[in-house]
């Protein structure tokens, strides 16, 4: 009687030792051993504050600044003009277009690269950037910024006045090269991309130019249209509305495929039958290095968005103007590799000085 009662005793202790047990263990997840010392850490965790919410940047807090290193009225600055007015919505803050020229921009990347790093002064650089200090034009490289986004890509032309001798760019090659030197080639510049388009046509048919430097594709426009000059290797888009009023013609599309701006103008190799060497200029936006993290990502979202928007896209489509966006380590990228070829392309063409 004792006994069998002893052994129900034990057995009703050990079954609420173990509910005890179990209803302890529900609630937590510390594993370690210590009696009564497990439920300090529990009350630590849930005492400790939460983590304070990440602060949010304030820029930009007022207007920015977008520095165009080539004159009023070309392709890069109407590409500028028109990303601007549409960034402006994504931005929150009015954003001004200052032209600053000379050098073949090598004067307005300086001044970008040289400004305050906060973000209120964006720079488009163009494909000189990669070349000019290639050609002792300036010390400044690429590595100088910070990039933001690549918006646009174009191919050159070879474009005359419409009452020019010339009909196909296959006339006007072979008269180059029965008169060396004498033919007038208009560019935006010591080093640009018009230049070298135009010296690299020197070098793969022989011809010789008589290269005439201005500060930025309108002006050598308006001199081709003047008569002060004889042809220009500018964009499509820099000569489309003068091609349209019947006072250019363009001879030659120089790149793979032809431009939706100039239809019916043939490729140089559908006029000539060979390929050239095809240099067309690239245009992106970049801050000075040291630039704030948040300011980076807060222009690159806003101008991304621009260049992706509706109204800049028809607005580029209706002057002519190509788009090729590429973010920040995209368009990074592109202008190494753009430093890198020009770097072995400038020396052969013997433009160094």
């Amino acid at each position: 009687m004792v006994k069998g009662s002893w052994r129900k005793w034990v057995t009703s202790a050990a079954v609420a030792g173990m509910l005890a047990l179990t209803a302890c263990g529900g609630g937590s997840t510390n594993t370690s051993s210590g009696g009564g010392n497990n439920a300090q850490p529990e009350n630590k965790q849930a005492e400790a504050p939460a983590p304070a919410p990440e602060k949010k940047s304030d820029f930009p807090n007022k207007a920015v600044t977008l520095l165009v290193p080539h004159a009023a009225g070309g392709g890069t600055d109407a590409t500028a003009r028109a990303l601007a007015k549409e960034a402006e919505q994504f931005l929150g803050q009015s954003i001004a277009v200052i032209n600053k020229t000379g050098g073949g921009g090598a004067v307005g990347f300086t001044e970008g690269a040289n400004a305050k790093p906060d973000g209120y002064l964006v720079t488009m650089v163009t494909v000189e950037i990669a070349s000019l200090h290639h050609l002792n034009l300036t010390p400044l490289t690429y590595e100088a910024y910070t990039p933001i986004a690549q918006i646009n890509y174009d191919p050159a032309t070879i474009t005359v006045k419409a009452d020019a001798p010339w009909n196909t760019v296959k006339e006007f090659i072979e008269y180059a090269k029965a008169h060396p030197g004498e033919v007038k080639m208009g560019n935006s510049g010591p080093g640009s991309i018009w230049h070298l388009s135009a010296a690299a046509v020197e070098k793969d048919t022989g011809v010789k130019f008589n290269h005439v430097p201005f500060d930025g594709a309108a002006p050598a426009v308006t001199a081709l249209l003047g008569g002060h000059i004889d042809a220009v290797p500018v964009s499509p888009a820099e000569v489309k509305a003068q091609v349209e009023a019947g006072k250019l013609k363009t001879l030659a599309i120089l790149d793979e495929k032809p431009s939706d701006a100039l239809p019916g103008v043939k490729t140089w190799e559908e006029e000539m039958g060979s390929k050239t060497t095809y240099l067309g200029p690239w245009r992106g936006l970049v801050v000075p290095k040291g630039t704030p993290d948040d300011a980076v990502q807060v222009l690159t979202d806003a101008f991304m968005k621009a260049a992706e928007s509706d109204g800049f896209k028809e607005y580029m489509k209706n002057n002519g103007l190509g788009i090729d966006i590429k973010d920040g380590p995209g368009f990074e990228k592109l202008m190494q590799d753009s430093d890198k070829n020009f770097g072995e392309l400038i020396p052969a063409l013997g433009l160094v000085k």
